[in-house]
């Protein structure tokens, strides 16, 4: 028998939000709300086909419709912060990450395209490696890129002082 995770320490809003969004998506619930269009079809005729029939069916999925939407956009909302805390923890625990990734969605948007532009240089840079195993960080890039230019500025550097000569 499958065992049940701890819920005691949840709120009733957040028990109830659980349950529901677990029966709302299972076959069961599909199965339930594909007979009931069935049944509400079948019974066309019988109502003639008239505006409250219609309004019936209407009505109802408009009103399931409005409150999913909340109850989705709330058990999302908790995934995704669960799957930020748990890749948080295996950032701060990894040696070579970059610490600078944890909270990494609390940042303006136009940090994440600069934190972006690196690691398309960071994949630049693999591309050129013999071993696909090889691997590179935001910091090793940046070391690099300041090796490179300390290296630029003392050639530059020699050049004046033999132009000046």
């Amino acid at each position: 028998m499958k065992k049940e995770p701890n819920t005691r320490h949840l709120s009733i809003s957040e028990r109830f939000a659980n349950r529901i969004t677990k029966i709302t998506g299972s076959t069961g619930a599909f199965v339930f709300a594909f007979v009931i269009v069935i049944a509400w079809a079948a019974t066309g005729p019988v109502f003639n086909y008239s505006e409250t029939w219609q309004l019936v069916i209407n009505t109802g999925t408009t009103i399931i419709t409005f409150l999913m939407v909340f109850l989705i956009q709330k058990a999302q909302n908790k995934d995704s912060l669960a799957i930020q805390l748990k890749l948080n923890e295996l950032i701060a625990a990894h040696d070579f990450a970059s610490n600078r990734l944890v909270d990494v969605e609390n940042i303006p948007e136009a940090e994440l395209k600069i934190i972006q532009k690196y690691y398309a240089h960071l994949s630049e840079l693999t591309k050129n490696e013999e071993s696909l195993q090889q691997s590179h960080s935001i910091d090793e890039a940046k070391e690099t890129s300041e090796r490179k230019k300390g290296t630029e500025r003392h050639i530059s550097e020699s050049l004046k002082k033999k132009l000046n000569k």
